[in-house]
């Protein structure tokens, strides 16, 4: 047993304290589905074949991650930290650009990168798009990575059966972490606007619902623009429904922020190199017992194990909120499915400009009656406005005319930067004028009888004018 005191101040050693930064930089993550035309399965012999010409092709990349099998699924150049990686699965591909402190730098390397092996990959008649739920998923194997991370996960994901006193149901898509995929950006944040920062980063999810849905159940359900939700809320990550999703809570001060991490659910740890899954249970509870018991993949299969809880497994608490700290000092903004390629730097222009106006967008949110004051927290609006049609009880024109205020102010903010970045927050525009956002389109695209195979090639475009 640990005690209490001591948990809490590892956990704001290891989540608040690092918030104390200056330095503006920019982190974007873009996680982007692969797609074989010939409607079957990826194949990975050619996933592995374009990882290695890639690397000749950027001789500065190194190895990052070698699977079981010797294949390797992660590369880093150590000058400029830009990982490409796989995500959860060979189906998946990822561009975790290192930080910069402006968004030109890092779309002229995301661009470089993505052309290459989008054309690598057209060359096997495979090819990558812009959706947040990939629309082959049916013809992929969707197996894990043959990894420690991601066999760890994918356990976790299927152990629903652990939980059978939970008040909640579970989807039937244990596999969704390789047929989906988000765009995440991470900030630096400095401690004396960290409350701040979430609190009103928060009212805003049902307006970026509005705003960036992409993430369609193509064949499966048109009813959702952003089916992600759901398939994170309905997992083994929502036992506890504090650690994922919107904070439905304001918070006073950092004192309230500590209690909602205290508040959070473990479900791993490692030892020797090695995970170990357990069910999810709430940290304080996990710190309490003298040992608990887990399981360790060895040699092909899972056995049972004990371990003895120790300070340091708070490295391992892994919430999934739309809004995360990290341990790196930063605030992640995780809510949005992967965008249009062309469109894939205004996910990170949206936040960068609203970052240093939140005594404005605080004063917008406060002010309005369009979505709130009508009974619903942000977290119920978020599901609504995921929904393709807009509730009976919001003004659409109002509900457009609030978007456009908070698009406009986040483009005020990329103004003073000088440096032209607010060009990235174009095409949010034209979804404000359209009354649409990408998974809507998709929608009514396909409603109208136009082909998956034309959509995927629109969503996979490249906008090379910028």
């Amino acid at each position: 047993m640990i005690d209490e005191e001591i948990i809490r101040n590892k956990l704001y050693s290891e989540f608040i304290k690092p918030t104390n930064q200056d330095k503006n930089y920019i982190g974007i993550e873009i996680e982007i589905p692969i797609i074989n035309l010939d409607k079957k399965a990826v194949d990975f012999n050619t996933v592995h074949e374009i990882t290695g010409r890639f690397q000749r092709q950027y001789s500065d990349f190194k190895v990052d991650g070698t699977d079981y099998d010797g294949n390797v699924f992660a590369l880093k150049d150590p000058k400029t930290d830009d990982i490409v990686c796989y995500d959860c699965s060979y189906n998946n591909i990822e561009f975790a650009m290192g930080r910069e402190k402006e968004l030109f730098t890092i779309h002229e390397r995301f661009t470089e990168y993505y052309s290459f092996v989008k054309e690598a990959f057209e060359e096997h008649n495979h090819t990558l798009t812009g959706m947040g739920i990939n629309p082959y998923r049916k013809y992929n194997v969707n197996e894990p990575i043959p990894s420690e991370r991601y066999l760890m996960l994918y356990h976790h994901l299927k152990s629903v059966n652990n939980y059978s006193d939970v008040p909640m149901h579970f989807h039937k898509y244990p596999e969704y972490g390789m047929f989906s995929s988000a765009s995440q950006v991470q900030l630096d944040v400095n401690r004396q606007n960290l409350v701040q920062t979430i609190n009103v980063f928060s009212k805003i999810e049902p307006i970026k619902a509005l705003l960036f849905s992409n993430s369609v159940l193509y064949g499966e359900n048109d009813r959702y623009t952003c089916f992600r939700d759901a398939l994170w809320e309905y997992s083994t990550h929502g036992v506890n429904p504090h650690n994922i999703g919107v904070y439905d809570v304001e918070f006073k001060d950092i004192n309230d922020l500590q209690s909602y991490l205290e508040s959070l659910n473990m479900y791993c740890v490692m030892r020797d190199g090695a995970y170990i899954n357990f069910p999810s249970m709430n940290l304080l509870e996990y710190f309490s017992r003298d040992y608990v018991r887990g399981e360790i993949y060895c040699r092909g299969r899972y056995r049972e194990i004990d371990i003895r809880p120790c300070v340091n497994d708070i490295k391992y608490l892994r919430p999934f909120k739309f809004i995360n700290l990290t341990f790196r000092g930063t605030v992640e903004f995780r809510s949005i499915c992967t965008q249009p390629i062309r469109d894939s730097m205004s996910v990170a222009a949206f936040h960068l400009g609203l970052k240093d106006k939140l005594d404005e967008l605080e004063e917008i949110m406060n002010n309005d009656e369009v979505i709130y004051h009508n009974g619903y927290t942000a977290g119920e609006l978020r599901k609504l406005l995921i929904q393709n049609r807009v509730p009976e009880f919001i003004d659409e024109a109002e509900l457009c005319k609030l978007t456009r205020s908070i698009v406009d102010l986040a483009g005020e903010g990329l103004g003073q930067r000088g440096i032209g970045e607010e060009i990235f927050l174009k095409p949010l525009y034209e979804r404000i004028k359209n009354h649409s956002n990408p998974g809507k389109h998709l929608i009514e695209s396909i409603q109208n009888g136009v082909n998956i195979e034309e959509l995927i090639r629109d969503y996979g475009k490249l906008d090379i004018t910028i």
